[in-house]
């Protein structure tokens, strides 16, 4: 039974470090550019897109030229985001993988 008990214990304890790193995660803010910073998306840790910016330079490029930056953009803070959430899961579970846990991103 004492066995049983260290893996309720160790459970409660990965329990309350994920939350923990949840609400870690909730706060990051990353920024994903393009087009030598010419755009700039601003991303938080849910994958909302809180703010874009696009320099006015880029305004005088084809539509589609600035369509594929700005998906560039946000591609590139869309990887920050998963490293970063990643790295802020290893932490909590001290690199341990969880199997079948993917985080939605």
């Amino acid at each position: 039974m004492n066995d049983l008990s260290k893996i309720l214990n160790k459970a409660k304890e990965l329990e309350g470090k994920m939350k923990e790193s949840q609400e870690k995660i909730k706060n990051i803010i990353v920024e994903g550019v393009s087009g030598s910073n010419s755009v700039k998306v601003t991303l938080n840790g849910n994958g909302e897109m809180l703010k874009i910016d696009i320099s006015p330079e880029i305004f005088k490029e084809e539509k589609s030229i600035l369509e594929d930056l700005i998906v560039a953009a946000y591609n590139n803070a869309k990887e920050q985001l998963k490293s970063k959430t990643s790295e802020e899961i290893s932490k909590a579970t001290n690199g341990f993988g969880i199997p079948g846990f993917k985080w939605p991103l």
